[in-house]
Protein backbone atom coordinates (compact mmCIF):
# COMPACT_ATOMS: atom_id res chain seq x y z
CA UNK A 1 0.00 0.00 0.00
CA UNK A 2 1.49 3.27 -1.21
CA UNK A 3 1.14 6.34 1.28
CA UNK A 4 0.02 9.41 -0.07
CA UNK A 5 2.32 12.54 1.26
CA UNK A 6 -0.96 13.50 3.43
CA UNK A 7 0.17 10.15 5.36
CA UNK A 8 3.56 11.16 6.03
CA UNK A 9 4.60 12.75 9.79
CA UNK A 10 8.08 13.72 10.41
CA UNK A 11 8.82 13.15 14.27
CA UNK A 12 11.39 15.09 15.31
CA UNK A 13 13.04 14.13 18.80
CA UNK A 14 14.62 16.65 20.61
CA UNK A 15 17.07 16.37 23.71
CA UNK A 16 18.54 19.43 25.91
CA UNK A 17 16.71 21.69 23.07
CA UNK A 18 18.91 19.79 20.28
CA UNK A 19 18.32 17.57 17.62
CA UNK A 20 18.59 13.43 18.31
CA UNK A 21 16.89 12.23 15.84
CA UNK A 22 14.46 12.88 13.15
CA UNK A 23 12.58 10.02 10.97
CA UNK A 24 9.14 10.29 8.73
CA UNK A 25 6.45 7.58 9.68
CA UNK A 26 2.84 7.07 8.43
CA UNK A 27 0.28 9.18 10.18
CA UNK A 28 -2.01 6.49 11.56
CA UNK A 29 -5.11 8.85 13.66
CA UNK A 30 -4.65 12.08 15.18
CA UNK A 31 -8.05 12.67 17.60
CA UNK A 32 -6.53 16.57 18.89
CA UNK A 33 -5.12 14.92 21.84
CA UNK A 34 -3.30 11.54 21.00
CA UNK A 35 -1.42 11.46 17.74
CA UNK A 36 -0.65 7.98 16.53
CA UNK A 37 2.57 7.13 14.08
CA UNK A 38 3.49 4.05 12.24
CA UNK A 39 7.23 4.20 11.66
CA UNK A 40 10.03 1.53 10.86
CA UNK A 41 13.64 1.45 13.01
CA UNK A 42 14.75 4.71 12.52
CA UNK A 43 18.50 3.80 13.93
CA UNK A 44 21.76 2.56 12.83
CA UNK A 45 21.94 -1.23 12.79
CA UNK A 46 21.31 -3.17 15.76
CA UNK A 47 20.59 -1.86 19.31
CA UNK A 48 21.34 -4.30 21.62
CA UNK A 49 19.51 -3.53 25.47
CA UNK A 50 20.34 -6.47 27.10
CA UNK A 51 16.82 -7.38 27.42
CA UNK A 52 15.59 -6.69 24.12
CA UNK A 53 16.66 -5.69 20.68
CA UNK A 54 16.24 -3.10 18.38
CA UNK A 55 16.99 -4.21 14.39
CA UNK A 56 16.33 -3.28 10.95
CA UNK A 57 12.78 -4.39 10.18
CA UNK A 58 11.39 -3.71 13.08
CA UNK A 59 7.97 -1.42 13.42
CA UNK A 60 7.33 0.84 15.75
CA UNK A 61 3.44 1.90 16.23
CA UNK A 62 3.80 5.09 18.52
CA UNK A 63 1.87 6.96 20.53
CA UNK A 64 1.97 10.40 21.49
CA UNK A 65 0.25 12.93 23.64
CA UNK A 66 -0.57 16.86 23.47
CA UNK A 67 -1.36 16.59 27.38
CA UNK A 68 1.06 13.91 28.60
CA UNK A 69 4.39 13.59 29.80
CA UNK A 70 4.95 10.41 28.15
CA UNK A 71 5.38 8.62 24.92
CA UNK A 72 4.67 4.69 23.67
CA UNK A 73 6.11 3.29 21.33
CA UNK A 74 5.12 -0.41 20.54
CA UNK A 75 7.59 -2.84 19.09
CA UNK A 76 6.79 -5.28 17.06
CA UNK A 77 9.67 -7.71 14.79
CA UNK A 78 9.99 -7.82 10.87
CA UNK A 79 7.65 -10.80 11.00
CA UNK A 80 5.12 -9.11 13.26
CA UNK A 81 5.95 -10.73 16.70
CA UNK A 82 5.63 -8.02 19.26
CA UNK A 83 8.86 -7.68 21.51
CA UNK A 84 7.16 -5.23 23.98
CA UNK A 85 6.63 -1.38 24.81
CA UNK A 86 9.26 1.44 24.85
CA UNK A 87 8.18 4.29 27.28
CA UNK A 88 9.65 7.62 26.55
CA UNK A 89 9.35 10.11 29.22
CA UNK A 90 8.69 13.72 27.52
CA UNK A 91 7.40 16.88 27.23
CA UNK A 92 3.66 16.85 25.31
CA UNK A 93 3.91 16.43 22.04
CA UNK A 94 4.01 19.42 19.56
CA UNK A 95 2.01 19.72 16.47
CA UNK A 96 3.17 23.25 15.57
CA UNK A 97 0.60 23.18 12.74
CA UNK A 98 -3.19 23.30 13.04
CA UNK A 99 -5.24 20.50 11.22
CA UNK A 100 -7.82 21.14 8.44
CA UNK A 101 -10.41 18.59 7.53
CA UNK A 102 -8.15 15.70 8.88
CA UNK A 103 -5.26 16.26 6.91
CA UNK A 104 -2.22 17.90 8.60
CA UNK A 105 -0.77 21.34 7.44
CA UNK A 106 2.69 21.00 8.98
CA UNK A 107 3.87 17.73 8.75
CA UNK A 108 5.76 17.40 11.34
CA UNK A 109 5.53 16.51 15.31
CA UNK A 110 8.00 17.67 18.01
CA UNK A 111 8.59 15.96 21.38
CA UNK A 112 11.08 16.72 23.57
CA UNK A 113 13.06 13.51 25.49
CA UNK A 114 13.08 13.56 29.05
CA UNK A 115 16.04 10.81 29.30
CA UNK A 116 13.60 8.72 31.38
CA UNK A 117 12.35 5.51 29.78
CA UNK A 118 9.84 2.10 30.90
CA UNK A 119 10.82 -1.03 29.13
CA UNK A 120 7.12 -3.56 29.67
CA UNK A 121 7.97 -6.94 27.85
CA UNK A 122 5.69 -8.42 25.06
CA UNK A 123 4.01 -10.48 28.02
CA UNK A 124 3.86 -8.12 30.63
CA UNK A 125 6.16 -9.92 32.82
CA UNK A 126 9.34 -7.51 32.50
CA UNK A 127 8.56 -3.49 33.61
CA UNK A 128 11.99 -1.94 34.18
CA UNK A 129 12.44 2.33 34.71
CA UNK A 130 15.49 3.50 32.47
CA UNK A 131 17.74 5.74 32.17
CA UNK A 132 17.64 7.38 35.92
CA UNK A 133 21.21 8.35 35.92
CA UNK A 134 20.71 10.08 33.08
CA UNK A 135 17.81 12.23 34.18
CA UNK A 136 19.66 12.78 37.72
CA UNK A 137 22.38 14.44 35.46
CA UNK A 138 20.48 15.79 33.64
CA UNK A 139 19.89 19.21 35.58
CA UNK A 140 15.92 19.53 34.78
CA UNK A 141 15.40 19.30 38.56
CA UNK A 142 17.50 21.88 39.04
CA UNK A 143 16.47 23.81 35.63
CA UNK A 144 13.29 23.09 35.46
CA UNK A 145 12.02 21.78 38.97
CA UNK A 146 8.18 21.74 37.49
CA UNK A 147 9.28 19.55 34.42
CA UNK A 148 11.10 17.33 36.03
CA UNK A 149 8.54 16.45 38.71
CA UNK A 150 5.84 16.19 35.84
CA UNK A 151 8.34 13.29 34.27
CA UNK A 152 8.93 11.75 37.53
CA UNK A 153 5.40 11.45 38.09
CA UNK A 154 4.53 10.48 34.45
CA UNK A 155 7.02 6.75 34.66
CA UNK A 156 5.18 6.52 38.25
CA UNK A 157 2.15 6.79 36.38
CA UNK A 158 3.04 4.26 33.61
CA UNK A 159 4.88 1.90 36.08
CA UNK A 160 1.73 1.85 37.86
CA UNK A 161 -0.47 1.28 34.86
CA UNK A 162 2.10 -1.31 33.56
CA UNK A 163 2.00 -3.31 37.10
CA UNK A 164 -1.49 -2.97 37.18
CA UNK A 165 -2.87 -4.50 33.75
CA UNK A 166 -4.14 -0.96 32.70
CA UNK A 167 -1.48 -0.35 30.32
CA UNK A 168 -3.16 -1.59 26.94
CA UNK A 169 -6.32 0.59 27.78
CA UNK A 170 -4.07 3.73 26.93
CA UNK A 171 -3.31 2.56 23.44
CA UNK A 172 -6.93 1.70 22.64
Amino acid sequence: MSESSADRLDVVLLKAGRLKIRYTGELLADDGTRVAVRAAWAGDGVRDFGFVRFEPGDVFTEYYWRDRWYAIKEVRSATGALKGWYCDITRPAVLPHARTGGTPIGPELVVEDLDLDLWVSADGTDVRRLDEDEFDDSGLARTDPEAAAAARSALDELESLARGGGFAALLV
